[in-house]
């Protein structure tokens, strides 16, 4: 009797085996096919707001991250941009599980990675890796540099074996430009940009399929930001990486990004390729966002339009109803209030054809691309003819002088 239960368990957990087996097969089938490499559905963050010493209760709640979604597909980069305090640095954070989600899916190569914890987790965790926004805070200070770049070999030793992750760490240091034999130097010892690249060594440490990269290059001068990024590209092309790229700097972003997601309070506004976002934007907060963008060129700067947003951006422990940006939007009407906008390509440009940069998801009940308002022809021919005169007044005026000397 003892032994027929045996058998019968033995073929249950055979069987268990196999379906989980079949399960990854398709789940690799499908990714292989072309699938994205990173699902994120309709992600949510809320932070309680409780009131109360002994008996604490909850009174509301910060909607950091309020419903996002996008695909990562295998060798993209994902550039994710948007006003401090919009969420960005929360995605990363559940993406690599430091913060857990209040809802939403986070799917890697088709499976379900969003309640895993334990030897599956850490199983993840090395091909998820991330890259901190603050060098100050993101490195021990009580570790050597050695120690610190050292420690995902610790945790997964199969990656490299104990004689050989000296060596590793050296060429790992030498990739990110600094020297090797600073191995046994501290934290306290680095400029912030050193410790920012001591850092990405550690991100590159496990080879990952996917970094997410936490303004990376925000604490870098620019010649070294330049270094930087081109060094994340050269890595992505050799190891056919997957970033997720977030930063302030729309430059930097526009230059290393395939598709850039423009967030505002919690949200995806606008996702689409480089092209659609910096040359078609058709979201309101997208064209004010780049309206600000410095532009070199006297000539370029004169004929642009700057938008500039009235008011303030609202609490994300109280967002307006409807449209999040809808009180700080030229175009808000009573349907901005009382509807939510769904992040798709908008009914007003579903009639124009899908490989128009302008056709791409935007979340605003009126979205359209913004023409832009150049000086009339009047307008141009007056200024020149100004300038013409007053160039020749100028020169009336030196030709008087030396007529006088």
């Amino acid at each position: 009797m003892h032994a027929d239960h045996s058998g019968r368990k033995e073929a249950r957990e055979e069987g268990w085996t196999a379906r989980k087996l079949l399960a990854k097969s398709r789940a690799e089938t499908a990714y292989a096919a072309g699938e994205p490499i990173l699902e994120v559905r309709d992600l949510a963050k809320h932070f309680p707001l409780t009131q109360g010493i002994l008996l604490r209760r909850q009174v509301g709640a910060v909607k950091a991250v309020d419903g996002v979604s996008f695909d990562l597909h295998r060798g993209e980069t994902l550039g994710i941009v948007g006003e401090s305090g919009c969420g960005k640095s929360t995605v990363a954070k559940m993406i690599t599980h430091l913060e857990r989600p209040t809802a939403g899916t986070i799917r890697y190569k088709g499976e379900d990675i969003t309640h895993l914890s334990g030897r599956a987790l850490k199983a993840v965790r090395r091909n998820i890796q991330m890259v901190f926004q603050d060098p100050y805070t993101s490195l021990n200070p009580r570790m050597t540099v050695g120690d610190i770049i050292g420690e995902p070999f610790d945790i997964h030793p199969e990656v490299a074996p104990k004689g050989d992750r000296r060596a590793k760490v050296r060429e790992l240091l030498d990739v990110v430009g600094l020297n090797p034999e600073y191995i046994n130097r501290y934290p306290h010892q680095f400029s912030g940009g050193q410790r920012q690249r001591i850092g990405i060594a550690r991100g590159l440490a496990l080879r990952p399929e996917i970094i997410v990269a936490d303004e990376p290059v925000s604490a870098l001068d620019v010649s070294v930001q330049a270094q930087v990024v081109n060094l994340m590209e050269k890595l992505q092309n050799e190891f056919d990486l997957s970033y997720i790229f977030i930063a302030h700097d729309l430059s930097v972003v526009r230059h290393i990004s395939d598709r850039v997601g423009v967030m505002y309070l919690g949200k995806m506004v606008e996702l689409g390729t480089d092209e659609q976002i910096y040359e078609h934007p058709t979201h309101p907060y997208t064209q004010a966002l780049l309206s600000a963008v410095p532009v070199p060129d006297p000539e370029a700067r004169e004929g642009r339009e700057r938008i500039v947003l009235e008011g303030d951006v609202p609490s994300p422990a109280n967002p307006p109803s409807g449209c999040h940006f809808r009180t700080r939007c030229w175009k808000a009407q009573e349907r901005c209030t009382v509807e939510e906008p769904l992040l798709a390509v908008p009914e007003t440009l579903e009639q124009t054809p899908p490989d128009d940069p302008a056709h791409h998801p935007s979340a605003c009940h009126f979205a359209a691309e913004k023409e832009e308002v150049l000086p009339s022809q009047e307008s141009r021919d007056s200024q020149e003819s100004e300038e013409s005169q007053g160039a020749q007044e100028s020169q009336e005026s030196r030709d008087s002088q030396e007529g006088n000397a």
